[in-house]
C-alpha cells in the first residue's frame, strides 16, 4: 500500500497519484500553502514516489524512500535560502543565490546515480533573486530528462509569472481544526486539552501543532508575540513607532517572521469580532477567551475593520518594497482607541433593568 504521508491534502495526492500512474507526470510543479501546511512532505513524498523500488509508490520502506526521507539520497537534493553576503545587511538576508542554481543546473545534466530520476525541491521559492529567477528560468524552458523540479512557495505572487507558467501549479490548503485535533491525539498521541488548543492556534497549519506539542516554546513564542501586541493598544505614539522600528528592523533580515507578526495580529482582530458576534466557537485563540471579550465590548465594528484593513495594506506594501518603516509607523497610527463600544444599544430611559 502506498503511503503519502501529507495528512489532509487528498486532492493534491489524488492529481499527483494518477499522474505517476499514467506517467504524464509534468517536468516542473509549484506547491503553494501557507507555512507548516504539508508542501516539503508532499514534495518528499513524490520524490519518494518517483524513486521507489517497490510496486506500491511510495512504499516508504525499502532502501530509496528511507534514504530520501533522511535527506541522503544522492538524486534528491534540497535547495533552500542562505546568508547573501552581498546583500549590504552584514550577510543577514537570506535569499536563493544564482550560485545555488547554477549548481542545480549542472546537477540537472547529469544522469540519476541511484535512482530514476533526479530531484530538486526549491524551498521558499519566492526567494530566488533575480539573477537566480532568470537562471531557473531558462532550465524550465528546457528540462533535461528524467529530471523534476518542485518549487515550494507561501505566495506565488512574487514569483516571475514566466516561472509560474512553467510549473503545474498544486495548492495546498489549511485542515480544518477538527482534523488537526484528532490527528493530535491519534497519531501523535497528543493529550486532549492540548489537542484542542493547538488545532486553533496553528490556524490550519498542521506542521506547526506537532512541532509545538513536542516543543512547548513554540507556543510560548507565539504568546509573547501577542502579549507584545496587545500592549500597543495601550501604548504611547513613542513606544509604538519604536516597535515599528524594531519590526522594520527585523524585515530587512526575516520578511517572513514579520509577516507572521502581522497575521498574528489579523487573527487576533479577527476573534474579537467573532466574540463580539456571539461566535466564540470560530475563534482561534481559545485560550485568551477573557481578553477577548473585553476587547469586544472596548471597540467599534467599524474600528475593528478598519484596523484589520490597515494591517492587510500593510503587507500588501511590504510585499511590494515599500519602505518597511514608514509602513508600520502608518499601521502603529490606525491602531484603534480603546473605549466603550460606540455601536452598543443604550439601555431604555426608565427600563426596569
Amino acid at each position: 500500500m502506498a503511503m503519502w504521508q501529507v495528512i489532509g491534502q487528498s486532492k493534491a495526492v489524488e492529481l499527483l497519484r494518477r499522474s505517476l500512474q499514467s506517467e504524464r507526470l509534468s517536468h516542473a510543479y509549484l506547491f503553494v500553502g501557507q507555512p507548516h501546511v504539508g508542501k516539503m512532505t508532499l514534495a518528499i513524498n513524490l520524490a519518494q514516489a518517483l524513486n521507489c523500488e517497490q510496486e506500491a509508490q511510495p512504499c516508504g520502506q525499502c532502501r530509496s524512500c528511507l534514504r530520501i526521507a533522511a535527506g541522503n539520497h544522492p538524486d534528491v537534493q534540497l535547495i533552500g535560502r542562505m546568508a547573501n553576503a552581498d546583500s549590504g545587511e552584514a550577510g543577514t538576508r537570506k535569499e536563493i543565490s544564482i550560485a545555488q542554481i547554477k549548481e542545480v543546473q549542472r546537477s540537472a545534466g547529469l544522469q540519476p546515480y541511484e535512482g530514476r530520476h533526479r530531484v530538486f525541491i526549491i524551498d521558499g521559492a519566492e526567494y530566488l533573486n533575480e539573477e537566480s529567477a532568470n537562471c531557473l528560468l531558462k532550465t524550465l524552458e528546457e528540462p533535461p530528462p528524467k529530471v523534476l523540479f518542485i518549487l515550494l512557495t507561501v505566495n506565488d505572487g512574487r514569483l516571475l509569472p514566466t516561472i509560474v507558467s512553467r510549473c503545474q501549479r498544486v495548492e495546498l490548503f489549511p485542515l480544518p481544526a477538527a482534523v488537526i485535533e484528532q490527528e493530535l491525539i491519534e497519531q501523535w498521541q497528543v493529550a486532549p486539552e492540548k489537542a484542542r488548543v493547538l488545532s486553533r492556534l496553528c490556524r490550519g497549519s498542521i506542521g506547526w501543532a506537532v512541532s509545538a506539542s513536542r516543543d512547548e516554546s513554540l507556543a510560548q513564542e507565539r504568546s509573547q508575540r501577542l502579549d507584545e501586541l496587545l500592549g500597543l493598544n495601550n501604548a504611547g505614539l513613542d513606544q509604538r513607532f519604536a516597535f515599528a522600528a524594531r519590526l522594520a528592523a527585523q524585515f530587512s533580515k526575516s520578511r517572513d517572521s514579520v509577516e507572521e507578526v502581522l497575521e498574528l495580529w489579523l487573527g487576533w482582530w479577527r476573534d474579537v469580532i467573532l466574540t463580539r458576534e456571539g461566535c466564540a466557537q470560530f475563534i482561534i485563540n481559545i485560550d485568551r477567551e477573557t481578553v477577548l471579550r473585553s476587547h469586544a465590548e472596548c471597540y467599534s465594528l467599524a474600528d475593528i475593520r478598519g484596523f484589520m484593513e490597515a494591517i492587510r495594506e500593510a503587507v500588501v506594501q511590504l510585499g511590494q518594497n515599500a519602505n518597511p518603516r514608514l509602513v508600520l509607523e502608518v499601521l502603529m497610527l490606525s491602531i484603534p482607541n480603546k473605549g466603550e463600544r460606540k455601536d452598543k444599544v443604550p439601555q431604555r430611559l426608565g427600563s426596569s433593568g
